[in-house]
């Protein structure tokens, strides 16, 4: 019997930017794929690739264009344009769209997988936009723009938090009065869930073990880490917020929460100022005066006392919670790096597993230092435990769960 082919594109809204791709299901590979950037701005910038979906690798071709794109609205409108008309159109109009799949952050605990979105779950939607107000009411704008641009066509959204949901309630509950929690909903969430999910199931087929005990290691400007076993998250970096845990860009990560009252008290914080320093002007900002790894490393290389000091604190805390995690599986078959940091930053990956080797961690120098497509395993061949590099791919992820639902 033939499979029917079905057009998914893929939203993956922020308050600035918006990530696409379109696929054929059930070809992996997309029919295109594009980031608009500076939404808001007279000089956004939009890029548009399109792929052979016969011969999967580089885009067959590439637009880039510069242009006034006030709102969301007017940047998706512009991705409909590009789809459907012009050297870069793959379909004929958005009524051959069959399910548009949208990335939302936060689904607290009402989502525990892909949902079809109704009235209902858009009001479940705004109703955490305290829970992630840099995230949520982009996520849920895009959703709406979806529902006008694309009339009568199915959205499904895909929650960032839904892979952490299997999460033991030892893990997520906080040691506060239980009325935070039954009636605040105050407790670890966890974050990137789709991109954790994503390499845990590369990484489980790689191993052939379906019971693979794995810490996957989310590293970019934001920054995670996850504890699976058998495709299940028991345990993440990120908590309440996508503050917490390791340290990133330019969050601060774990804290002492009396750090936060002395801001409060004696340093005449507001709390709006101290939401300012730990997550816009901390992590890397701070310790080492720029956010970008590239950066730090070229700092690093120039003698630059700061960068070092930096790069050891940021290794030091994926230590931390590798020796945790390894704890929390009794055992470990693979450390999985992934994201921009963690598939491009040799210095970092060889830095998180340095004297791990008890745990037998074993890394390959001249893997770890080689650039290939794909995933890659860079440990030793003697090394009992797997140390693979993985490229995300939320947006394939995302598709795969709305093909599925």
């Amino acid at each position: 019997m033939t499979r029917q082919l079905m057009n998914i594109f893929v939203v993956n809204s922020g308050s600035s930017s918006l990530k696409y791709q379109l696929f054929r299901w059930p070809n992996e590979q997309p029919l295109c794929s594009g980031l608009v950037e500076r939404i808001g701005s007279a000089q956004a910038e939009i890029t548009h690739r399109v792929f052979d979906v016969q011969a999967p690798g580089p885009p067959a071709a590439e637009q880039r264009s510069t242009l006034a794109v006030p709102d969301y609205e007017a940047g998706l409108r512009e991705v409909v344009r590009l789809l459907t008309d012009g050297p870069g159109a793959v379909i004929g109009a958005p009524a051959e769209v069959d399910v548009v799949g949208h990335r939302v952050v936060h689904g607290g605990e009402f989502f525990t997988g892909p949902t079809l979105v109704n009235a209902g779950v858009k009001a479940k939607i705004k109703e955490l936009f305290g829970l992630a107000p840099l995230h949520n009411p982009a996520n849920y704008q895009g959703i709406e723009v979806a529902e006008r641009l694309f009339p009568g066509t199915r959205q499904v959204a895909v929650f960032d938090t839904a892979f952490h949901q299997t999460l033991p309630e030892y893990a997520f509950r906080y040691a506060l009065p239980t009325a935070l929690y039954t009636e605040q909903r105050i407790r670890k969430y966890g974050f990137h869930g789709t991109s954790h999910q994503y390499v845990a199931d590369q990484a489980t087929a790689y191993l052939q073990n379906p019971d693979a005990r794995l810490i996957t290691i989310h590293l970019g400007n934001g920054c995670s880490m996850a504890a699976v076993r058998g495709g299940r998250s028991l345990d993440t970096s990120m908590g309440f917020s996508p503050l917490a845990g390791l340290v990133m860009g330019t969050r601060s990560g774990d804290l002492d929460p009396s750090v936060l009252l002395h801001l409060l008290g004696p340093l005449g914080y507001t709390a709006e100022q101290v939401g300012t320093l730990l997550n816009k002007e901390s992590g890397m900002l701070g310790l080492a005066g720029a956010n970008d790894l590239r950066d730090v490393g070229r700092a690093l290389a120039a003698g630059d006392a700061r960068a070092a000091r930096a790069l050891d604190i940021y290794a030091y805390r994926i230590r931390q919670y590798i020796g945790a995690y390894a704890a929390v599986l009794n055992g470990l078959d693979a450390l999985v790096f992934t994201a921009g940091v963690g598939e491009n930053d040799a210095l970092v990956r060889a830095r998180a597993c340095q004297d791990l080797e008890f745990f037998g961690l074993e890394l390959d120098a001249a893997r770890n230092e080689a650039r290939t497509p794909g995933l890659r395993d860079i440990s030793r061949p003697s090394s009992r435990v797997r140390i693979l590099v993985i490229p995300t791919n939320e947006e394939l992820e995302i598709a795969r769960q709305c093909a599925t639902l």
